[in-house]
């Protein structure tokens, strides 16, 4: 369980850096009642949303994150969310276990065709396009949404069309971009009335880009087919959503980077950047880079 804000606080008196986890809400607030000591936070994540990053380059503090190392993995997970979803091999098992497997039938627990389907990335960063490229071996058809059109080399097969697009022709949509203002509650009703009655909605990204409220209305009305998480929201989920009532619902808790070998890449990446960062050298990874502009 992540420490509330005044352990945190008690726990950084004299500390000159913190090593923090996307569960740590780091603001102005935090950083003015530690002090100027604070010279350094080192994220052990890619994302930052979680950290008010013009407060702490306001204060002259870099901020480390660790991208790049736990690419694959979120990938990974993404597909194996997507494959879950298609084939509902969640809601197969839990039939198995509770003793319901009697027969075979030809019309029993059908699920999604993969291959030669149309996938759909929403954000297409390092993971977007790692997600996109594993698309090739499947035989799909692969949109991208984003504001910045990537050049051929970059983007592979993968072609740029706008969000609205997206979502009326790809049977995955899998999310991929960072949460900000812009894109908080990003797929709402609205997205939710373009999309096929036959998507699945893959969010391996932030829960707070799809709005939790519509999405349920969208899964219960059937006007998607299913939603694979790995991150919610509120996270960790509450136990009387009712989102945890629906079957056409697979739901992983947030471990998109969670193998051995990518979360001991993110440690040593994470401990580089604070050792940089206390050092007064460049971080290999700083969120905030215009803190070492001069001037």
């Amino acid at each position: 369980m992540a420490p509330p804000p005044e352990a945190l606080l008690a726990q950084l008196a004299g500390c000159a850096g913190l090593l923090s986890l996307f569960t740590d809400r780091v603001d102005g607030a935090l950083l003015d009642a530690v002090g100027p000591q604070l010279r350094v936070v080192s994220q052990m994540a890619v994302g930052v949303d979680n950290i008010d990053l013009d407060a702490c380059t306001a204060r002259g503090i870099p901020v480390g994150h660790t991208p790049g190392v736990l690419t694959e993995a979120t990938a990974d997970l993404a597909w194996a969310l997507l494959l879950a979803a298609a084939r509902r091999v969640v809601e197969g098992e839990r039939y198995v276990r509770s003793g319901g497997w009697k027969t075979w039938d030809p019309l029993f627990m059908l699920g999604l065709d993969v291959h030669g389907a149309t996938l759909g990335c929403v954000g297409f960063g390092r993971i977007g396009q790692a997600v996109a490229r594993r698309a090739q071996g499947f035989g799909m058809r692969v949109l991208y949404a984003q504001p910045r059109v990537l050049a051929a080399a970059e983007a592979g097969a993968a072609q740029h069309v706008p969000l609205e697009t997206l979502l009326r022709e790809c049977d995955y949509v899998s999310l991929h971009m960072p949460l900000n203002a812009q894109t908080r509650h990003m797929i709402g009703t609205p997205q939710f009335e373009l999309m096929k009655r036959s998507a699945v909605l893959i969010n391996t990204a932030r829960g707070a880009i799809v709005d939790p409220q519509a999405l349920c209305a969208a899964l219960q009305s059937g006007r998607i087919a299913h939603a694979a998480l790995d991150v919610t929201d509120p996270e960790p989920i509450l136990m009387d959503s009712p989102l945890l009532q629906l079957d056409n619902l697979t739901i992983t808790p947030h471990v998109g980077s969670a193998t051995l070998q990518t979360r001991d890449r993110m440690a040593l990446l994470a401990a580089d950047n604070m050792l940089a960062g206390l050092a007064g050298v460049r971080m290999p990874h700083c969120a905030n880079p215009q803190v070492y502009a001069p001037g």
